[in-house]
C-alpha cells in the first residue's frame, strides 16, 4: 500500500461545515464505545473562531457524548487541517486530550466528507444525512484508500432513520469511557 503525502482539502468555508454530520464509517476508536449506534457530531462556530465539538453516540439504549474544541493547527494555512480538544474523562474534565482532524475531502456541496489524521489511525466518513448512497460511499473509500489507509478496518455506523432525538437517557457516569480504556 502506497503512503503518497496526504493533503488536506484547502481554502474550507467554515461556515458551511457547520452543523450537524452524521458517522457513516469509521476506523474503530477505543474512545468511541464498541456497540454505539447513531454516532454524530455537530459542530459550531465560536465568537473567538474556533469550533465547538459536539460528538454523540447511543450505546446501551442511552446517549453518551463529549464535548471539545477544535482550531486551525496553522492560523496562516489555507489547509483544513485542525486541532481537535477533548478534556477527559468526559465526566471529571481534567486531561486535554489533542488529535488531528483533516478534511480530505468534501463535496462541493458539503454534504459528505472524509476526515483522517497523518497517523492514518483514525478515519471517518461523514454525511449530513444518516446514510450515503452506495457509490458515494465507494467513491470516498477509494480517495481514502488513495491517501494510504487500510480500509479494510473501515466500519459502517448503524444509523436509524429517522435519528434519535436531541436528548434521551444519558450515560452520565461515563461508563462508556472507562470501558472504552478496558478495551470493551
Amino acid at each position: 500500500m502506497a503512503n503518497k503525502a496526504m493533503e488536506a482539502v484547502k481554502d474550507l468555508d467554515l461556515k458551511r461545515y457547520m452543523g450537524r454530520w452524521y458517522e457513516i464509517a469509521c476506523f474503530p476508536s477505543r474512545f468511541q464505545p464498541r456497540d454505539g449506534v447513531n454516532t454524530r457530531a455537530t459542530y459550531s462556530l465560536r465568537d473567538d473562531g474556533t469550533v465547538n465539538v459536539l460528538n454523540e453516540t447511543w450505546s446501551a439504549g442511552k446517549r453518551s457524548y463529549i464535548e471539545g474544541i477544535a482550531y486551525k493547527a496553522d492560523p496562516n494555512s489555507d489547509e483544513a487541517k485542525l486541532k481537535v480538544k477533548f478534556y477527559v474523562p468526559p465526566f471529571l474534565p481534567i486531561i486535554p486530550v489533542v488529535g488531528d482532524y483533516w478534511v480530505l475531502y468534501i463535496d462541493d456541496d458539503y454534504q459528505y466528507a472524509l476526515i483522517g489524521q497523518p497517523s492514518r489511525n483514525y478515519l471517518w466518513v461523514l454525511c449530513r444525512k444518516t446514510h450515503l448512497e452506495d457509490e458515494i460511499y465507494k467513491e470516498l473509500v477509494e480517495k481514502a484508500k488513495d491517501c494510504g489507509y487500510d480500509v479494510s478496518k473501515l466500519i459502517k455506523t448503524p444509523q436509524s432513520d429517522p435519528p434519535p432525538e436531541e436528548e434521551g437517557p444519558q450515560d452520565t457516569k461515563g461508563i462508556w469511557w472507562i470501558k472504552s480504556l478496558l478495551g470493551k
